[in-house]
């Protein structure tokens, strides 16, 4: 048998001093040969497992790559996958291929051979690949399944006495199973909302993945009222109060973070239907460098929250990651040295260092009586979660204009129309232009999947039915299309990508608010200062390969 060095060499991974350099570190070290040159950064981990199963004579698979065969896959038991960390590939020649990290590890070959009753080829990929893979196509639907009629049985009745539902502490309890499943899968699948639907005949569950949602189970009609009381009581929501709306909050463990769930029920004809928003804590911690401002975006919007007073507005639809933006600006500016008071309905996420404020009407504590209060507090920045009313707008521009710096939301379309909406609101148009510093709009747009995205030449025609800045008769420009593969589940996309429009409130804007000129004025006179619309930041994006011109059309009119 080779050794690895000579492997490495004749594949021309390593020169000759690398791998001299990499023995005398693993002599003097310890350890193998192999992980030090991972270690040294020669080699990445998939190029380690591709040489060491050349030694052993073993078939290397990439698993992003591989298209896995469903047959193969249906012969071995999830629980069993999971156990081992293998996973079914294929079936060749009347054996299956076993993709592994370990393939010494006998005990797994034996029992996988004897479940399928197939003889068992193991191939070799990383151990982090068989991982992904096995949460990307060991789903726990087929587990789900099998505790929906475990369920039914326990349960036959529609209306069944739920009441003592939160005495249930089996954690093997086949409704508690369920839950749990539907929420880990949920995150596994990078879902932002969890959907759970009572209908006429079923229940219907839904995931919200890349801002488009997917159906991915139904189930019988009569194990809702079971589901909705258990996620209820895990939410510490009222469980006897069907009538009204009701919002509670939960915390689970994943794969060893700490993962925040947001629940709301909403009762309809057919039953309660619960949305479970997925808030990942990490979220509350991005740098404003992660949220793909353009540069010129990026200096503009910069100019407006180092300052020491003002009102800075962000924009957009629900789900438009306003509230992201939001969180990254006040670690931007958020110091030892410096009160940072919110005032939020919920609060999302929890942020060190910050006094965060929930909003609770029942006792009185509205938006407008929480800015009240903490303006006595001695506040340098202010975070209010939404403005919605003209008590609290007006309060929001007096503690702009009194030396305080204000972030807050608004729902308007674009930048432009936040100047108009506040007149709306009867805020005086002078307070407006003096308070208003800053707006930013913004919508979310899937980004393509790295893996799969494919280069294309578009037509002159599909040039001009998008709108695209583009001179006919010029070369028209190299972008990019989604195509689909398994990183993506087929979808083309993977992830989200923000589109911005930052409008600085300049002496010529606050002039059309004390004129009470319309939006479209207003719009017309920021893009001739340099402003980029929404749809233009869409298509800088669009050339630069990171989405595609079919989504830019999908969030941006």
């Amino acid at each position: 048998m080779k050794q690895l060095g000579e492997i490495l060499l004749e594949e021309g991974l390593v020169t000759e001093a690398q791998l001299l350099a990499a023995l005398d570190e693993t002599m003097t070290e310890g350890g193998s040969l192999g992980r030090t040159l991972v270690e040294l950064g020669i080699l990445s981990e998939n190029q380690l497992v591709q040489a060491l199963a050349a030694q052993v004579g073993m078939q290397y698979i990439d698993l992003d790559e591989f298209q896995v065969d469903r047959a193969a896959l249906a012969m071995v038991p999830a629980a069993l996958c999971r156990r081992y960390t293998v996973l079914p590939v294929a079936i060749q020649n009347g054996a299956i291929l076993l993709a592994t990290a370990d393939p010494g590890n006998v005990m797994a070959v034996d029992d996988v051979r004897t479940v399928s009753g197939m003889a068992v080829i193991p191939v070799i990929a990383t151990y982090d690949n068989v991982l992904r893979a096995i949460d990307r196509f060991v789903r726990a639907d087929g587990e789900m399944e099998n505790l929906t009629s475990a369920f039914e049985d326990a349960l036959p009745e529609p209306e069944a006495d739920l009441s003592k539902m939160g005495d249930i502490a089996d954690d093997d309890a086949p409704i508690v199973r369920f839950v749990n499943l539907l929420v880990t899968q949920a995150i596994t699948d990078r879902a932002s909302d969890i959907h759970i639907e009572p209908t006429e005949h079923d229940l219907r569950v839904r995931y919200r993945i890349d801002g488009v949602l997917h159906e991915t189970q139904r189930s019988p009609k009569n194990i809702s009222s079971g589901v909705i009381s258990r996620v209820k009581i895990m939410s510490d929501i009222d469980i006897a109060e069907r009538r009204k709306p009701q919002d509670g909050r939960m915390s689970v463990m994943h794969n060893g973070r700490k993962i925040d769930l947001r629940v709301a029920t909403l009762p309809t004809v057919w039953g309660e239907k619960i949305v479970m928003r997925i808030l990942d804590n990490s979220t509350a911690s991005l740098d404003l460098r992660d949220l793909s401002f353009l540069e010129h975006n990026y200096q503009t919007y910069q100019q407006s929250y180092t300052k020491p007073y003002g009102m800075i507005l962000v924009t957009g639809p629900t789900g438009s990651g306003k509230s992201t933006t939001l969180y990254a600006t006040l670690n931007a500016v958020s110091k030892p040295e410096i009160n940072v008071i919110t005032v939020e309905d919920p609060v999302e996420y929890r942020l060190a260092g910050i006094n965060q404020v929930q909003v609770n009407p029942k006792a009185g504590l509205t938006f407008a009586s929480a800015l009240r209060s903490i303006l006595r507090s001695d506040p340098d920045v202010v975070l209010l979660g939404e403005i919605r009313d003209h008590e609290t707008a007006q309060i929001a521009i007096e503690a702009a204009l009194t030396g305080h710096l204000v972030l807050s939301t608004l729902h308007t379309n674009d930048a432009p129309s936040a100047v108009t909406r506040l007149t709306e609101m009867g805020i005086e148009p002078f307070l407006v232009g003096s308070a208003l510093d800053c707006v930013v709009a913004q919508r979310l747009a899937r980004k393509l999947c790295e893996k799969c995205k494919e280069p294309y030449q578009p037509s002159e025609a599909e040039m001009v039915a998008a709108r695209f800045p583009w001179v006919p008769g010029e070369r028209v420009p190299e972008l990019y299309r989604p195509v689909g593969c398994v990183t993506c589940s087929k979808t083309g996309y993977r992830g989200r990508i923000a589109l911005h429009e930052v409008m600085r409130v300049t002496e010529e804007i606050e002039r059309h608010a004390v004129a009470h000129s319309s939006s479209a004025e207003i719009m017309a006179t920021a893009l001739q200062q340099g402003m980029t619309g929404l749809r233009d930041d869409g298509w800088y994006k669009v050339v630069a390969g990171t989405t595609s011109i079919e989504e830019i059309l999908r969030v941006v009119a």
